[in-house]
């Protein structure tokens, strides 16, 4: 059945090892591997490198990792939402390199169009820039950032077929995309599995020829970060 693998741990078997660079789709909560990531947990690896937007919430997502101290440095854009994170870098026992959120997207997309570093205005002048070259072009300076290319890429779709072509849904589409392409092996999870040619060509938003595993991603209540809601009494007012 093509790329389909039986369970998670299946699927990561061959490829991950300690000291490996981890690229994890999602924002917050939204469209993270769970299922990926609690595998991962379950193999015992240490000394992780992991390159995500955020490292979830304490308890959940990658925050995980974090508990299990399987994690030696982040790559990320915010660590707002989760106390062991922040924790864990201020008392220095977690290497963190900060990275403007569009940069790290565009470094993951770099990394897997196999552009090994480009030039963005964003950053020059702050510590994001120091001890990395620059250039100037038109009169304005800029600075140059690396490519991302992960030992080991993880992504939740909505639908995938067996040769992992994938299919988002809504915000959770976020970096799940471009994490897909970063890595040397990639291994999708997915709510629905359908059959090979059921997806329309026009709506695959990841082509397999970048996915090597597909697993089914087992039903989960879907966690929020921060509910915000109003009374129901003035839902309709103005």
């Amino acid at each position: 059945m093509g790329k389909l693998k039986e369970d998670p741990a299946d699927a990561l078997a061959a490829s991950l090892h300690d000291g490996a660079t981890l690229a994890v789709g999602g924002f917050g909560l939204s469209g993270i591997p769970a299922d990926l990531i609690e595998a991962v947990r379950d193999t015992g690896v240490s000394d992780l490198t992991v390159v995500s937007n955020n490292m979830g919430v304490d308890g959940k997502g990658l925050g995980i990792l974090l508990e299990s101290g399987q994690v030696r440095k982040v790559i990320a854009s915010y660590v707002g939402e989760n106390r062991l994170f922040a924790q864990q870098y201020l008392a220095g026992e977690l290497v963190v390199e900060f990275v403007p959120q569009g940069t790290l997207a565009e470094r993951l997309r770099a990394g897997g169009a196999g552009i090994p570093a480009f030039y963005t205005r964003t950053g020059v002048g702050t510590v994001v820039a120091e001890g990395k070259p620059h250039e100037e072009f038109d009169g304005q300076l800029y600075v140059q950032e690396r490519g991302i290319v992960a030992d080991v890429s993880l992504v939740h779709a909505h639908t995938a077929d067996p040769e992992g072509n994938l299919v988002y849904r809504y915000t959770a589409r976020n970096f799940n995309p471009v994490v897909a392409t970063a890595g040397r092996v990639t291994i999708a999870e997915a709510e629905v599995i359908v059959g090979l040619g059921e997806i329309d060509p026009n709506h695959i938003v990841t082509p397999g020829v970048f996915v090597q595993h597909v697993v089914q991603a087992r039903p989960r209540v879907k966690d929020i970060e921060q509910r915000t809601v109003r009374p129901r009494a003035l839902a309709g007012q103005n």
